[in-house]
């Protein structure tokens, strides 16, 4: 049994860790911080956590957190750095769901992110956690940078296609699009109901932060320079992302399809559709697994993956569950064998 804490449980993501972490036969939930809640009880805030857990949220700054075996951050970007490296000197592993400790360039960092990075000696000692591709180093980690939605989905959806050096790596394509509860909790005019509501656009299209580090993970499978180009949208749901993904083969003829099963068949948190099927968001509504399907349009040289991920559960929280079951020896479904909901 361990000790766990969570440094910003007000927002969606803490409240889905709170949801996991509140049944794992392996953890007591020790500390829920949150600055502008601090004294108020968890059930107060979620009454979805109602006899769930009796726990009020701490200041930040809380000692409690030290005597924690590990310690989630779900804040925004720019806050685990300055929090992180004394409770990792303390001997306290720390798992972060932003994006302080993804990127290795401190420069590419600072560039995407508009600040200087408050402790880049960590950058290099954080393990990225993308269980589907290192597993070995989170199991002996003390930091994990828990990959981004957007990130998860599109590396897994490309993964096979280059790791057996299949397609053109200079020419891919991302069209992805995510739910609302992507952006956050914080107030917004672009994801209040009456403007995301019976809508559909794109953003970012010159350039989103999870870019980077997309490139990052997939130069990582492939010695071919990567260029990727990734364009988000916003759609009218709450939870889910679905990422179409485009490439070119390099000599059309293999069987991809077989290719992507055997390469995931092992793996318990990706599913890869029999062939012909398409995936849909609803399908993983609430539960950790990324669904995936293939196609050779026509039988052409052009490959199609079909990606989706609920962006709370895989896509950051669920993902950080899987992250922990595997840093502490633990059976890596535990706590996380919920059945997506339906309809």
């Amino acid at each position: 049994m361990i000790r766990a804490g969570i440094v910003g449980g007000t927002g969606y993501t803490g409240v889905e860790l709170m949801r996991f972490l509140s049944r794992h036969p392996e953890v007591e939930l020790a500390v829920v911080t949150s600055r502008t809640e601090q004294g108020k009880p968890v059930s107060g805030i979620f009454p979805s956590l109602r006899g769930v857990t009796d726990l009020a949220f701490s200041n930040p700054e809380t000692t409690a957190l030290s005597s924690c075996d590990l310690v989630f951050f779900a804040t925004p970007s720019a806050t685990a750095m300055h929090q992180a490296p004394n409770l990792l000197d303390a001997g306290v592993k720390v798992i972060d769901l932003s994006a302080d400790f993804r990127l290795r360039d401190k420069d590419e960092w600072e560039r995407w992110y508009g600040q200087k990075h408050a402790c880049p000696d960590y950058l290099s000692k954080a393990v990225y956690g993308l269980p589907e591709v290192n597993r070995a180093q989170i199991s002996q980690a003390q930091l994990i940078a828990n990959p981004g939605c957007y990130p998860t989905v599109i590396q897994l959806g490309f993964l096979p296609l280059l790791e057996h050096d299949l397609v053109e790596t200079g020419s891919l394509i991302a069209d992805a699009k995510s739910g609302v509860s992507g952006a956050g909790r914080a107030l917004s005019q672009a994801t209040q109901f009456c403007e995301a509501g019976e809508s559909f656009s794109a953003y970012s299209a010159d350039g989103h932060r999870h870019l980077p580090e997309i490139k990052q993970g997939l130069s990582a499978l492939t010695p071919g320079r990567i260029d990727l180009v990734f364009v988000p949208h916003l759609l009218p749901i709450i939870r889910g992302i679905h990422a179409t993904l485009y490439a070119r083969l390099k000599q059309p003829g293999a069987d991809i399809h077989a290719i992507f099963t055997s390469r995931y068949a092992h793996e318990p948190y990706v599913d890869v559709l029999p062939r012909g099927a398409h995936p849909d968001t609803a399908s993983v509504s609430g539960s950790n697994v990324c669904r995936l399907s293939v196609f050779q349009p026509q039988g052409g040289a052009t490959v199609v993956v079909l990606a989706v991920e609920d962006n709370l559960v895989k896509g950051a929280a669920g993902q950080a569950i899987q992250n922990m079951n595997i840093l502490y020896g633990f059976d890596e479904t535990a706590g996380l064998d919920h059945v997506a909901i339906w309809p």
